[in-house]
């Protein structure tokens, strides 16, 4: 387990943060109204004239193993805007491909490796954590499961006609490496679905928080990657784009977080704001 960071839940920084982007994007053509309010809630919020639900929480680092460890008992029944608008665009991308020998790279808990399942596709899902692979086989019995690592996939080169790989690129510092291992295991002529958190999201929010313990939030770092370092990523493996595709905010706000309590300005901060990236590449033939 890593802790580079400890400390405390900043419930009053994060409302004050949302307040402000909802400002910053709408303070020259927004409504006087709005603008007013959310100047007035702010100054509420930073005179303690209001105060907040959830502060005092302590915050700690994981590492993506004892993180995922954590993580993985709650996972599956967590609300997520990102799924929701991620998963019909992989859908449309995986409806038109004919069944093969499939990876489900960083499974998790197997939410691809059933999609791919009932496609009739071959699926070896690859995890680091022991913890998700137990909950992705409860799901997904008769796919095959390795205990791996992105950058060092446990398969063997041109073994598999897709791969996919959903929202774990951003617990990465460089995604160059996990492209190449992509591109090594898949075979020419195949395809790789890379979904991640959209660097937008990233650069504005930082980290995903979740219930670590009794008392205890935790995240695993997030890292911002441009689709600039994608597409250098992609050249340097010699793959071939065929897509990249950025779905919206689609007004789901956390269930019982602290954006809820601001949920005028939350909306407003994230409206139109893509989330998400899915990028459509091809193996060549050779």
């Amino acid at each position: 387990m890593s802790n580079e960071f400890h400390g405390e839940f900043r419930v009053r920084e994060l409302v004050l943060g949302i307040e402000g982007l909802a400002l910053l994007r709408h303070a020259v053509d927004g409504d006087e109204t709005f603008l007013r309010e959310r100047v007035a809630e702010m100054r509420r919020f930073v005179l303690d004239e209001e105060k907040l639900p959830d502060g005092g929480a302590q915050v700690s680092e994981l590492d993506a193993a004892a993180g995922y460890a954590s993580w993985s008992a709650v996972y599956d029944s967590l609300p997520s805007s990102y799924i929701e608008v991620e998963e019909p665009v992989v859908r449309t991308i995986l409806d038109g491909l004919a069944p093969g020998t499939a990876l489900d790279a960083a499974c998790g808990t197997g939410r691809q490796t059933r999609e791919l399942t009932a496609r009739g596709h071959r699926v070896i899902g690859v995890d680091q954590s022991p913890h998700m692979i137990e909950k992705a086989r409860e799901h997904t019995p008769g796919a095959e499961y390795r205990l791996g690592h992105l950058d060092a996939l446990p398969l063997d080169d041109d073994s598999v006609d897709l791969a996919v790989c959903s929202l774990a690129m951003t617990h990465l510092p460089d995604v160059a490496p996990a492209v190449a291992e992509l591109a090594r295991v898949v075979r020419p002529g195949g395809r790789i679905v890379v979904t991640d958190m959209h660097p937008f999201v990233i650069a504005l929010q930082g980290q995903c928080l979740f219930v670590h313990g009794a008392e205890e939030l935790a995240f695993v770092r997030n890292h911002v990657h441009l689709a600039g370092h994608y597409l250098e990523a992609f050249g340097r493996a010699g793959l071939r784009v065929r897509g990249c595709h950025e779905p919206l905010f689609n007004g789901r706000l956390a269930p019982g977080g602290y954006e809820e309590f601001i949920a005028e300005a939350a909306l407003a901060a994230w409206e139109g704001l893509p989330i998400v990236v899915v990028w459509d590449v091809e193996v060549p033939a050779r």
